[in-house]
Formats: structure tokens, sequence, C-alpha cells
């Protein structure tokens, strides 16, 4: 089977001699020849991103066990220096903090994108891997996106460049959702794991409609309207970032995919009312099932 490299759609790249991932802290000097950073990043099979830094320190040390990586030291963050994210490498395997929301995961995805390029990493998998609040499923279930839907319940992403109005399809790979789907899932699971839509929102609060923020112009009979009519569209999650996520990756035809755990069912209210330990056991969710994937995956 033949592998692909990353194929970027932005002609000036071409063009520039060097390229500083600023963001990333990681300089390519030479554009021409990026064997050092080949030798560095060019294994890289799977881009695992999640918000937090602490969530990918401890995606890199449950992968360590499951692709049987002998390592038992603390793992570096490769781009501490740029104080921006957090980036950790376990064999084949990066797991990339990206904060939370859009604006910041754009960020790091634009420069992860770029240096999967210069590695000339073959067949990259980006998987972002989270939490999120559910629409009519229980706490704890695991949803593996299709269509992802913007704030505007569009499924597509929009974005202002030179002051126009830019709109990109937002789907995420088919295959890839097939595969996450067969091989993540386990027999023996306690929890339901899900493909469905996925509403990526600009706001945490008014724009998911919830009654607890700062600012509210709607009543509860608004908020469970529009919760209902996001339901009707196959939506079964909220969160932040999945329609720039899938329309970037779509766009430069890379694989990718979206795996997140819901911590509330809207439908029943706007507060997580789960305990500590319990949110820490459904954060475990998404990494059994993508852990399980990319396990699969590197052994094909």
């Amino acid at each position: 089977m033949s592998k692909n490299i990353a194929k970027l759609q932005n002609p000036h790249l071409d063009t520039m001699p060097s390229d500083f991932l600023y963001h990333l802290d990681i300089n390519v000097t030479n554009t021409k020849d990026t064997s050092d950073i080949q030798q560095k990043f060019g294994d890289v099979r799977v881009i695992c991103m999640g918000g937090t830094v602490s969530r990918m320190r401890e995606l890199t040390l449950y992968l360590r066990k499951i692709l049987a990586v002998s390592d038992s030291s603390d793992p570096v963050d490769l781009s501490e220096r740029g104080h921006r994210y957090a980036m950790f490498k376990v064999g084949p395997v990066l797991c990339v903090s990206h904060g939370v929301g859009s604006s910041t995961f754009s960020v790091v995805l634009h420069e992860l994108l770029k240096l999967v390029k210069y590695a000339r990493c073959q067949d990259p998998v980006f998987l972002r891997i989270g939490t999120c609040g559910g629409i009519g499923v229980p706490p704890g279930t695991v949803v593996v996106t299709k269509d992802a839907f913007n704030g505007l319940l569009r499924n597509e992403h929009e974005i202002a460049i030179l002051g126009e109005r830019v709109v990109r399809p937002a789907q995420f790979s088919a295959d890839l959702i097939k595969d996450i789907m067969t091989y993540g899932a386990d027999p023996n699971d306690t929890f339901q794991i899900i493909s469905a839509n996925t509403m990526g929102t600009d706001c945490f609060y008014e724009g998911q409609g919830r009654t607890d923020g700062a600012i509210c112009e709607y009543t509860e009979k608004d908020k469970m309207a529009f919760l209902q009519k996001c339901h009707d569209l196959g939506i079964r999650n909220i969160e932040m970032e999945a329609s720039m996520f899938a329309s970037v990756t779509q766009k430069v035809g890379v694989k990718a995919g979206d795996v997140c755990v819901t911590l509330v069912n809207r439908l029943k209210g706007d507060q997580v009312t789960i305990t500590m330990d319990q949110k820490h056991e459904f954060e475990q969710r998404p990494f059994l099932v993508t852990g399980r994937y990319i396990k699969k995956l590197l052994h094909e």
C-alpha cells in the first residue's frame, strides 16, 4: 500500500527558505533539507491532541504501557520553551495540548500540519481527545464525531479571511470513523461508544445555550428548543473545536477524528454534577478507545 505525505494548501511555503514553528518552538532552518526534522519526527504516525497539558502527559504515560515503550522517565515537553503548548513523544505518537476552543487549537494545528510535512511523515492521523456536553446521552458516553456543525447549526466552519467570510465543509473521514468504532470498542466496556454529529461552538456559555453564564438573554424554554433542534440534526455532543478541526484537516486531505466523552446531558441541565472521581474515570474512556485504535493501526 502506497504511503502519502501531507500536501498542504499553501504555495508560499515552497518559497520560504526557513520556517520557525513559533508556538511549538521548532525551527526548520532549511526547508529544502529537513533531514534533522525527519530524524526527530519522521516516524510519527499519529498526532493526539487534547485541551490540557496534564491530560496529554497522562495520555503519554498510558500509551507507553499499551505500545510497550520501555521508558520510565518523566515525559519531556518538547515545546516547553514556547510557553504556549506542550508536546510529548511516545514512539510514533505525538501528544499535544491545544487549549480551549478553536482559536487556540487552530494555531497549533497549523504548525503541527507543517511539522508532519517537513518531517515527511507517512499517512499521519490526527486525533482529538477531550470532554464535552452530551445531548440526549448519559454522562460517560464516548462520541466519535461524524459531521461537525457550527454554532449556527450548519455543517461547516466559518472564518474571516482578509475581511471576507469564508465557509468550508466540516466532515471527518468516514473510513477513520469506521476503524475507530471497530477497533476502539471492547465487548467488556461498561460504557457506550457511538458515532454521531457534534456541534463546535465559539463560546462555552451563550454559544452553547447555557443559562448559567454571566450574560443570558433567552429563556429556559428557548434553550430547550435549541437543544432539541440540535438533537433533531443528529447532534449528540457539544464542544468548541470540532467544526474547525474537521474543516482544516478536510481541506488539506489528512485523516482526522474527534473522540470525546460526555460529562453532562444538557437536556437535563447545564451544570456538571458528577464527582471528580467519576470525571477522572470518564476521561480515561477516550484513552481506551483511541489507544486500541492506535495499537491496531501501528501493527498493520
